[in-house]
């Protein structure tokens, strides 16, 4: 009897975890259809986006959280004319995507960064309250993005003062 018991423990404990890592990994991501991936960045000029031109995107999303969008894709842009143009994003961190999305690698995007061989910039302003969509473009044209927690997002899901040059946050809903 005692056998029997751990073999069930055993085997729940296994296919839990299973269960959890699919659950992370693959069930609530999306494929999104590259028609469907916004990729504007922000003018330095006036602060307005502007649609950036791009081929072969490759995008995943996902409903559970606002920080699960990934995107590989192509510019027609120089780094040049993009750091002329649009608004560096300072504190660029890449987040990791699932390894079966393969074009994106957070590691080298980040390594890229801190070596100046890319550089960020702000593609679109609190996406949702707090999360801002960042842009990292190569001088060959290659580019990805993500979004990650701003100031403003870190300071309110936190529950402390937001700075002060915060827009007003959405009411919480508890």
């Amino acid at each position: 009897m005692g056998k029997l018991m751990a073999i069930l423990l055993v085997g729940c404990g296994l296919i839990g975890g299973a269960a959890m890592y699919y659950l992370q990994v693959y069930a609530y991501y999306d494929t999104v259809d590259p028609a469907d991936v916004a990729l504007p960045a922000v003018r330095v000029a006036d602060g307005a986006a502007e649609p950036l031109p791009v081929s072969a995107v490759e995008a995943i999303d996902a409903t559970s959280s606002p920080i699960r969008f990934r995107a590989c894709f192509e510019t027609g842009y120089s780094l040049a004319t993009m750091t002329e143009t649009y608004t560096v994003y300072e504190d660029a961190t890449p987040l990791v995507a699932p390894g079966w999305f393969d074009c994106f690698d957070a590691e080298a995007i980040g390594d890229a960064l801190d070596a100046g061989e890319a550089v960020a910039f702000l593609s679109i302003p609190n996406v949702e309250y707090g999360i801002d969509r960042v842009i990292a473009a190569y001088d060959d044209g290659r580019a990805f993005a993500w979004q990650q927690i701003n100031d403003c997002g870190t300071a309110f899901y936190d529950g402390n003062p937001l700075p002060f040059d915060c827009p007003m946050p959405p009411e919480r809903t508890e």
